[in-house]
């Protein structure tokens, strides 16, 4: 999800739900350590839960890494061996790690040895020509072995040669019965599903165990960006809370304050309103709740006048259903 969930999404995000875990977006160690620690690792207070997601693939790198992050007051440290854009095959981390199972073991040893938040690691099945049920289990036992216990698995292959990342996140096909597999065969590790999950519903089925085997989580990426009104019946559903379901005006009341903090610091409005465009989806108006958004936030002094604007068009378009 690069420059998709940075720290404006995460707390809008938040607004929509208090219980799923937040994950940044892919920072590299060299980055962490010697660039403006500020500006790639600084959150807000309102994200937590929120893990830092790292890539790197050098075990003393990643270990000075994770204590910056620790130090931060990120609640996980995760790191990515999924990732296939070219930038991080030269760089050797993401998924092209799959192919080295040991070097992952190594990195994921300093990391846990580093710092006292939970150390986990987000895969994909294989890579290329890999069988996935030997690339998947080498990775994960390599890892176990070494006391790591927690794996997300986006459940397809990445194909580093032939295919773009953004073909990699649609073309290789699906292998849910192999992440189920893992949990069924490795019972005591705790397993997540990534990868095509485009709705609740199809959550919900992932982690019933009407075959035996419920995984222990599910991580939602681009359907949540997209439909982010989804993330507000997820405390419910998924969490079992008792609360009722956050509504997509009730989110922008929450977001209020963080937007009011943020521009009063200089950050400007399109910056945090570019991750709200989808949150009517589905509903009356919400054409022009987006072309307000994406056409007024961007004029020069626009405050939060152009939420309300934007919000009041989706209000007005369903008062006049309503009325039909």
């Amino acid at each position: 999800m690069m420059d998709w969930t940075d720290r404006h999404c995460r707390a809008f995000h938040r607004a929509l739900t208090t219980r799923a875990r937040l994950y940044t977006e892919m920072v590299t160690a060299p980055a962490v350590i010697h660039g403006d620690r500020e500006r790639l690792l600084g959150f807000d207070a309102v994200e937590h839960p929120v893990a830092l997601q790292l890539g790197g693939s050098d075990p003393a790198q990643l270990a000075e890494a994770a204590r910056i992050g620790e130090a931060f007051g990120y609640d996980e440290i995760n790191l990515n061996v999924g990732c296939p854009s070219d930038r991080v095959q030269s760089g050797r981390f993401g998924a092209c790690l799959m192919r080295e199972p040991e070097l992952v073991a190594d990195c994921m040893a300093a990391i846990r040895e580093a710092v006292g938040v939970p150390a986990t690691v987000k895969c994909r099945i294989g890579v290329d020509d890999q069988d996935p049920a030997t690339s998947l289990f080498a990775t994960v036992d390599a890892c176990a072995a070494v006391g790591i216990d927690t794996f997300v698995v986006h459940a397809r292959k990445a194909w580093l040669k032939g295919l773009s990342p953004k073909e990699n996140r649609d073309v290789p096909p699906l292998d849910y019965a192999l992440v189920r597999r893992l949990k069924r065969e490795r019972p005591h590790l705790s397993v997540s599903i990534n990868g095509g999950i485009g709705s609740l519903d199809e959550a919900e089925a992932h982690l019933d165990d009407a075959d035996g085997v419920a995984l222990d989580g599910v991580m939602l990426g681009r359907a949540a960006y997209h439909e982010p009104a989804i993330l507000g019946q997820a405390d419910r559903r998924l969490y079992g809370e008792a609360s009722p379901d956050v509504d997509a005006f009730a989110a922008l009341d929450r977001y209020r304050p963080y937007m009011v903090a943020r521009l009063a610091e200089g950050v400007a409005l399109p910056a945090m309103t570019r991750h709200m465009l989808g949150l009517m989806h589905g509903r009356p108006g919400a054409r022009a709740f987006r072309r307000i958004l994406t056409v007024e936030a961007i004029k020069p002094a626009a405050g939060l006048e152009v939420i309300d604007r934007a919000a009041d068009a989706v209000r007005e378009a369903e008062a006049r259903r309503e009325a039909a």
